[in-house]
């Protein structure tokens, strides 16, 4: 998987569950892909400063998606700092998946509920209550990824 994609995270500030149909589950190759800083516009600038070189990683801005500023790390993981408009800090995980639907079915079926999925990522739950998010990558395959049947 070379270099950081811009896909990024969404801010899961937002609410209103608008589910993607999952009518056929296809196989699809999926990841645990990226650790993301959640950060409030108050205090996004220091949390990219802080993770930046606690982390030693040159966190650069995506000009794509400028509330995200990422670096990858070692194996193909990577981190994200992603400023959000208001709540609290926190961290999730991204997941990464060539399908996006097939991956959230399979997650609900572990126990997983989805708290939104209307565009290009989605959000969920796990069973803790923890948010974490799948995000489309077309980079997956049997080198870097679970092939899910």
């Amino acid at each position: 998987m070379g270099g950081m994609t811009e896909t990024g995270s969404p801010n899961v500030q937002l609410a209103g569950p608008c589910p993607r149909q999952h009518a056929v589950i296809m196989a699809h190759y999926s990841r645990l892909s990226r650790i993301v800083v959640d950060a409030p516009e108050a205090t996004h600038d220091a949390e990219v400063a802080f993770w930046s070189s606690a982390a030693n990683l040159p966190l650069k801005q995506f000009h794509k998606f400028p509330e995200f500023y990422g670096a990858e790390m070692s194996a193909g993981y990577g981190m994200l700092v992603q400023r959000i408009g208001e709540g609290e800090s926190r961290v999730h995980l991204d997941i990464h998946a060539t399908d996006v639907a097939a991956e959230v079915a399979r997650l609900k079926d572990l126990g997983a509920t989805v708290v939104r999925d209307d565009g290009p990522w989605a959000i969920m739950r796990d069973p803790a209550g923890l948010v974490f998010c799948v995000v489309p990558d077309e980079d997956l395959n049997d080198e870097n990824a679970t092939r899910w049947p």
